[in-house]
């Protein structure tokens, strides 16, 4: 596809009839759109945190901040590290999340050590929908610390939808699921149309607060 065409608001429409953007590698300009037949989604109410992971939440070994530093949170998903050498976030698609951002439609959860940050996520928050894009962490946990903020973030505020497009063995653990197409679809656009509200948690809400709001919709 050529990205010069590929606006912000084709990506928005991408988002609305199910489909994603990424490219083949980071240094190929161009974008190509992703229609999995089975789509990963986090159901809200349904949400499992591993007893480790909630104590490493609740002991708050990082900093969490929100949309401080979008950019920078999806420049880091898109560098290359040790186990992940190569990645599918190139320079048209950084721009279009930026527009995103600038729109208030695209979020950042930010694990931070003093001034360094250290893991984070980014995604696309349209009505009740999230669309969780990338994450990544240079300390033990900051990626799923961030997740845990990002669900309670989510609850709180009354989303329906937290997509996270495939399903892996990091996210399977948090009871994200399989689901086909069609079902995903009609999820989708139940959810678009709601009404949630991504800083009805406050900002500096601390684990506890999280984990909370997790426990209520479980």
């Amino acid at each position: 596809m050529d990205d010069d065409a590929f606006t912000v608001d084709d990506l928005i429409a991408c988002y609305e009839r199910g489909v994603f953007p990424m490219a083949d590698a980071r240094q190929d300009e161009s974008i190509f759109l992703i229609d999995p037949e089975r789509r990963g989604v986090l159901p809200l109410d349904g949400v499992h945190i591993p007893r480790r992971l909630a104590r490493t939440v609740r002991a708050e070994p990082f900093e969490i901040r929100i949309d401080s530093a979008f950019d920078a949170v999806v420049e880091a998903c898109a560098t290359a590290r040790p186990g992940r050498l190569e990645t599918w976030i190139n320079t048209p698609i950084q721009r279009l999340y930026g527009q995103l951002f600038a729109r208030g439609l695209a979020h950042s959860v930010e694990c931070w050590e003093g001034e360094e940050l250290v893991g984070g996520l980014y995604g696309v928050a349209v009505g009740g929908c999230f669309f969780g894009e990338s994450m990544f962490s240079t300390r033990r946990d900051a990626s799923k610390v961030a997740l845990v903020h990002l669900v309670g973030r989510l609850i709180a505020g009354d989303y329906r939808l937290l997509d996270t497009q495939f399903i892996t063995e990091h996210l399977e653990q948090f009871g994200t699921v399989e689901i086909t197409r069609a079902d995903y679809r009609r999820r989708l656009g139940r959810a678009w149309t709601a009404q949630a509200d991504f800083y009805r948690l406050a900002a500096g809400a601390t684990g506890a607060e999280v984990l909370q709001a997790i426990s209520q919709a479980s």
